[in-house]
């Protein structure tokens, strides 16, 4: 069925071509993103589906690059866990196996690192609140980046005893210029 917004004919190769170019030459796209965008645009199926096999083929489309690149990215710049990557790679369509291939090169120990990263940049805006209070912010933060509370819950425990150091550290030194 053609889109009635569409001026490509369905059944024009050339036309969804272009159009599959067009909308890699704008950002890295999964397979499945590509195909929905051009049944969209009403192009037949069997059209969709040649071009993307065809472009899988020269490596246009790789979905296994793209969610390496994806993760990478998204863990370095945003902090967000592998449970939390994973769900927006299938969200995307992205093979099973490419996610768990993908998320697989965040080691446990790198996502312990950037829990503990967001939760100390967080905790600067928290001064003067309650240790229960930081606690809850802290651990909810850190579970809508998709930390399970068993990274989030010591991680929250290890910047409030931080703190508590730094603190007692300036204390101690505070002592001795009196």
């Amino acid at each position: 069925m053609k889109n009635p917004r569409s001026t490509s004919k369905p059944d024009d190769p050339e036309a969804a071509r272009q159009y599959c170019l067009q909308l890699l030459s704008g950002r890295p796209r999964t397979r499945s993103e590509l195909g929905d965008s051009m049944r969209r645009k009403g192009f037949e199926e069997e059209i969709v589906t040649d071009i993307l096999e065809r472009y899988a083929e020269v490596g246009l489309i790789d979905d296994a690059v793209f969610a390496r690149a994806w993760v990478e990215s998204r863990h370095r710049s945003r902090g967000l866990s592998k449970r939390s990557l994973a769900g927006e790679l299938r969200r995307k369509g992205v093979d099973p196996d490419f996610v768990d291939a993908a998320v697989e090169q965040v080691s446990d120990d790198d996502e312990r690192a950037a829990a503990l990263e967001l939760a100390r940049r967080r905790y600067r805006s928290l001064a003067g609140q309650t240790d229960d209070a930081v606690l809850r912010k802290l651990v909810g933060m850190l579970a809508r980046k998709g930390y399970g509370s068993g990274v989030a819950i010591p991680v929250v425990k290890q910047v409030l005893a931080e703190a508590e150091s730094d603190a007692a550290e300036l204390l101690d030194e505070d002592a001795h210029f009196e």
